[in-house]
């Protein structure tokens, strides 16, 4: 048990570490918003600046598990444990509370439309419905309160349930066993999508450049929803990687490890969008079609393909195991706040963040019902949208920044620190020829599509 005292529980196997983190990783932000993200700003390009973004936003990763590793705890005491004397890096060790439950406050509400979905869908709720009656489901189960709120609490009380159960007996356990069955379903739901009739044209859309959308929507645009869509896809910002990092051993250099994850994270990024942009073209739907895109049009699809009860069922286990490894993970990194920081015993922290999430995500789980009429982003905008935009264009990046400057800088923990805690053990050594781009290039580009993200959401006509 973590506590701030005493022995730390560690993750029990190197296969745990890459799969918890990239459990973490993998959420949402992968199948969720990458799909209609991509076919909104121009399909192949997109796919490749994203790629890009992966790769220049992985070293923040590294400095979240080096951090992690080398102070033993969660972000919101690490930084203490780490900085020199006299400086104030600790003040900013509230980013992993408030970055977590911000998350959480919209991604719980979210996770239990998949949960919901997958029940729907295996009933058969949804069979037989025409398509505007399966528009007209999604937005009915939208308009009732008790349906989102029991979604949303059943999302906080699995989420929370693994989580008392320890590192390695509750979160370990449970979310290698939901990575192993969502590759597995994912493979499978994706040669399936591979062989319906006309998908060609929709890989051809995924892989050939739209250029025409691209300069419709500007180069400044599509990065920065490159970057953020990055942030929000490897999940660093909010310290939620240092607290897996505290709970690894040294046998092994971080920069393969933090490549392998990355990659885990990619390839199921990649492979949801072959399930979704073949299945589209395959039954003539156009893929941008926002978040309405997994709960309207790919269950109309399946209504329309053979065995589709079954598939579709498949694909919201899938969504759901992706989205509750998230919530897990997130989970875990704000139990382990209370423990490092709060000294708090793993039971007790549990319950009373248990019950402080409830309480703060209703407000998006009401948002679409008897909230509908806060639009805080202006017309035709939700909680949920605000919610996003605080943590996906704020939190995320300026998180990210932190660590950037926390390990890069003198003042800081120090170049020399991090690569000696990096490099430890056996594996690939980060590129020390990366300390000017790390230093001046990345915290500049993030500042500039943080400013730009600003610009393209309320200045831009």
């Amino acid at each position: 048990m973590e506590s701030g005292q005493g022995k730390r529980e560690m993750l029990g196997s190197r296969l745990g570490f890459l799969l918890l983190s990239a459990g973490c990783a993998i959420g949402l932000g992968n199948v969720w918003r990458f799909p209609y993200i991509t076919g909104a700003y121009g399909g192949a390009i997109f796919v490749g600046i994203y790629i890009f973004f992966l790769f220049a936003i992985l070293p923040i990763m590294i400095m979240e598990f080096a951090v992690g590793r080398a102070s033993r705890r969660n972000m919101g005491l690490a930084l203490r444990v780490l900085e020199p004397a006299g400086t104030g890096w600790h003040r900013f060790g509230w980013l992993a509370l408030v970055g977590s439950y911000l998350l959480m406050m919209f991604y719980t509400t979210v996770t239990g439309w998949m949960l919901s979905y997958c029940w729907f869908m295996a009933s058969g709720a949804l069979s037989g419905l025409t398509p505007e009656g399966v528009g007209g489901f999604f937005k009915a189960a939208l308009g009732h309160a008790d349906v989102q709120i029991i979604g949303m609490s059943l999302s906080v009380a699995l989420g929370f349930g693994v989580c008392a159960l320890g590192v390695q007996k509750g979160v370990e356990r449970v979310v290698k066993l939901m990575m192993v069955g969502l590759l597995l379903i994912l493979l499978l739901l994706v040669v399936r999508a591979l062989l319906l009739p006309g998908a060609g044209a929709g890989v051809r859309f995924y892989l050939v450049p739209d250029w025409g959308k691209f300069s419709e929507v500007g180069l400044l645009s599509v990065c920065n929803a490159a970057m953020n869509q990055a942030f929000f896809a490897l999940s660093v910002g909010i310290g939620a990687m240092t607290i897996f990092g505290s709970y690894q051993p040294k046998d092994r250099s971080l920069t393969g490890e933090a490549l392998w994850i990355m990659g885990l994270d990619t390839f199921v990024g990649i492979m949801a969008g072959l399930i979704i942009f073949p299945a589209c073209f395959a039954f003539g739907v156009e893929p941008g079609a926002g978040p309405g895109l997994v709960f309207v049009t790919l269950p109309n699809i399946f209504n329309s393909m053979g065995g589709g009860r079954l598939w579709g069922t498949l694909f919201f286990i899938f969504l759901a195991f992706a989205s509750l490894s998230t919530v897990i993970a997130v989970f875990e990194n704000i139990i382990s706040y209370s423990a490092d920081v709060w000294r708090m015993p793993r039971r007790r922290a549990t319950v009373l963040h248990a019950g402080v999430m409830w309480l703060l995500s209703l407000p998006c789980a009401l948002g679409f019902n008897l909230l509908s009429s806060v639009q805080p982003l202006g017309a035709g905008s939700s909680i949920l949208d605000f919610e996003d935009f605080l943590i996906s264009n704020n939190i995320l990046p300026l998180g990210g920044l932190l660590f950037l400057l926390f390990c890069c800088l003198r003042r800081g923990w120090g170049w020399d620190n991090f690569l000696a805690e990096v490099d430890q053990g056996v594996g690939l050594r980060f590129p020390r020829c990366l300390r000017g781009y790390l230093t001046w290039v990345l915290p500049c580009l993030i500042l500039l599509l943080f400013a730009a993200g600003y610009v393209d959401k309320f200045w831009k006509s």
